[in-house]
């Protein structure tokens, strides 16, 4: 198991390294200046340039590359050239709105799509089974951004039983907080539910062809027993890789969704410093969503040695 960690760690630091290199070039060759921006058209050239100089832009790219990783290691992201605030601050006051609103939306999906997608496999070709299928298509089809306007239109605007949009912050309270996250996440979380319902019946029903659970029913074990001993365990694996892509893609995919509710996450912050040339923010931001794509999949593999042993013994 140990060895099993070992070479994970190394991959999951190898794939850092080359996704600060790709994210910095990246950011690096997109057009225009941000002192040009900041200033506007018609700022003097001496101006720009002494700006360049105080924001570190007239240094070379291999040396900011190097400042900017080398800061990252020790917690410093740096200074954002808009707002002349530490963006490792700005990060940490959005992170509390967006990875709230990730988990909220993950234990929405996840809470929905297991018994959904169980039902689905244990009435194979019935009407529940029917009835789940057709919904999770309907799920998949949908648009979050029309959903989530859809949740506004009818529960905030029609019935008020959620504002519309903003977010009043942890210091209002937790229930008041929550509220707030509640139609976002929803929005969120449905079509992922129909996804992963969808991965759960099918991985189920593969299971259920097994050999090992015809020997379990000859061994005198129900059809219900057998489901759940030996069939839903079984199933989880590639669930759980679908459980943390979701996640990933819940903490850095909710620009739209923050956006139609008015939410100060990580994804409205990327949003504006894109439109405002704030390079250092956009690096940032996006290295750290990295980071936490990377590091789900890290613990992911390791969700999956806990699941089958045999992982553990290639290793």
């Amino acid at each position: 198991m140990l060895r099993f960690v070992v070479k994970r760690l190394l991959s999951l630091a190898l794939s850092l390294i080359v996704a600060s290199g790709v994210i910095f070039l990246v950011v690096e060759v997109a057009p225009g200046d941000p002192a040009s921006f900041m200033l506007g058209i018609n700022a003097q050239p001496e101006t720009v340039a002494a700006l360049r100089a105080e924001l570190g832009l007239d240094q070379s790219r291999l040396a900011r590359y190097l400042q900017w990783t080398g800061g990252m290691l020790t917690g410093d992201f740096g200074t954002s050239y808009t707002y002349r605030t530490p963006v490792a601050q700005m990060i940490a006051d959005r992170l509390w709105v967006s990875l709230p609103l990730a988990l909220y939306a993950l234990a929405l999906s996840t809470l929905i799509a297991f018994p959904a997608g169980i039902l689905a496999a244990a009435r194979r070709g019935r009407p529940a089974d029917i009835g789940v299928m057709g919904a999770t298509q309907l799920g998949v089809a949908i648009p979050n951004f029309w959903f989530a306007m859809m949740l506004v239109l009818i529960f905030a605007i029609q019935l008020r039983w959620f504002s519309a949009g903003g977010f009043p912050g942890w210091d209002a309270g937790f229930f008041a907080a929550l509220k707030a996250l509640t139609l976002p996440a929803i929005a969120l979380a449905l079509p992922q539910a129909a996804i992963l319902a969808r991965i759960m019946r099918s991985s189920l029903l593969d299971i259920l062809g097994e050999d090992f659970i015809r020997t379990a029913r000859a061994k005198g074990l129900t059809a219900r027993q057998a489901l759940w001993r030996h069939g839903v365990r079984n199933a989880l694996i590639p669930v759980l890789t679908i459980i943390g892509l979701q996640f990933a893609f819940l903490l850095a995919g909710a620009i739209i969704i923050e956006q139609v509710f008015f939410l100060p996450g990580l994804g409205r912050l990327i949003f504006q410093s894109i439109t405002q040339r704030d390079l250092i923010v956009v690096e940032s931001v996006v290295m750290l969503l990295v980071f936490a794509v990377i590091m789900v999949n890290f613990l992911v593999d390791l969700a999956y040695a806990a699941v089958d042993p045999r992982l553990r013994l290639r290793a």
